[in-house]
């Protein structure tokens, strides 16, 4: 169950996916409460069923239920915020960006977690989605909290591994039942 299953699910073409998957659930700068929200939240954002229903088994050992419930939170936000945020960068009429947003996001100002913990899931889940300016926002509000860089990128690279295996897997098994 959790990373030592998903570890074996993975093919040996992704031996390098496999060990980091390993050394960032290990090895960390991150409390057990940030490494594995930002585990669930990545694996939410990665939409692998496997890695989702292996990772998020192995987060509950780790997370309280109001911990579990704002990495979900963080996820669903950042589906909605990242989509949003990133268009409105990418169009090049900028007038669009002056336009007030209009979406709800109250669980941002009251996550029900500690609002440094919320800020590094949805960081990941920012940087699975490829928003810039919300990785721009959250980073900031990090910093501007004192959570050092060190931390900050951990929460990255758990986000990048957990991607990385999610989609692997996903291509992997699809590939099999095909065959």
């Amino acid at each position: 169950m959790g990373v030592a299953r998903l570890r074996e699910l993975l093919p040996d073409y992704a031996k390098d996916i496999r060990l980091n998957l390993g050394s960032v659930t290990s090895q960390s700068n991150l409390s057990p409460q940030q490494l594995w929200g930002t585990v669930l939240a990545s694996a939410i954002a990665s939409r692998g069923r496997t890695a989702l229903a292996e990772l998020e088994a192995e987060a509950r050992a780790f997370l309280t239920p109001e911990a579990a419930t704002a990495a979900r939170t963080a996820a669903a936000l950042m589906a909605m915020n990242n989509i949003y945020y990133r268009t409105m960068h990418l169009l090049e009429d900028k007038e669009y960006s002056r336009l007030r947003a209009g979406l709800r996001m109250n669980a941002i100002a009251n996550p029900g977690v500690d609002k440094v913990d919320f800020e590094l899931w949805s960081l990941a889940v920012s940087a699975v989605n490829g928003c810039g300016m919300c990785l721009t926002a959250h980073e900031q509000e990090l910093r501007k909290r004192d959570v050092s860089r060190e931390v900050i990128q951990d929460a990255i690279r758990v986000a990048s591994v957990v991607h990385a295996a999610a989609v692997t897997l996903e291509a992997h098994e699809q590939v099999a039942a095909a065959t």
